[in-house]
């Protein structure tokens, strides 16, 4: 199973990233836990991300599309950063989550992924699931990320080694207008 990890937001993470001695020793140690993550074959994707302030909403509403400028007043609202992980429980991911080198009352959500296998019949009939299932193979460029078989799987750890190592490419679709 895939879960999504989120980490919440607070004054710190929306006041950007300030350097110092504990940034710095902070930064290592979530290095360090990371690098347990793709060795383990658990790591798919995570980035920490820039304050609300640097960021933008859009509310739909008919056809109408407002475009709101952060910062955004509720910080407890927002994310500072996300893991996308594979796992074979989410009793696994909260083993992992544990270990992560948080403190200071930081809170973070553990969300399972919809797998295609997840919608039933009368709602995703089974010729688009297997229309999104090859879209999310080409997306994920064949490496297996949208796989919805239990646990690790071969493809996810060799992901997990090229990462390890460094030499997986990037996707060259890293923007997409809709």
């Amino acid at each position: 199973m895939r879960v999504m990890v989120i980490v919440k937001a607070d004054k710190n993470s929306e006041a950007g990233i300030l350097p110092s001695k504990e940034t710095r020793e902070m930064f290592a140690a979530m290095g360090k836990f990371n690098e347990e993550l793709v060795k383990a074959g658990v790591m798919l994707a995570g980035e920490g991300l820039q304050p609300s302030s640097k960021g933008k909403r859009v509310r739909f509403s008919g056809q109408q599309r407002t475009v709101i400028d952060g910062p955004f007043a509720e910080t407890k609202e927002l994310v500072a950063g996300f893991w996308l992980w594979q796992v074979k429980s989410m009793e696994e991911a909260v083993e992992w989550l544990k270990r992560a080198p948080f403190d200071g009352g930081t809170e973070v959500e553990i969300r399972q992924v919809f797998e295609i296998q997840d919608f039933p019949a009368d709602v995703l009939s089974p010729e688009d699931a297997a229309r999104e299932q090859a879209r999310r193979d080409a997306l994920h460029g064949g490496q297996g990320l949208a796989v919805a078989e239990p646990g690790p799987t071969a493809a996810l750890t060799a992901l997990g080694e090229e990462r390890r190592r460094g030499t997986i490419a990037r996707p060259a679709h890293d923007h997409v207008d809709r």
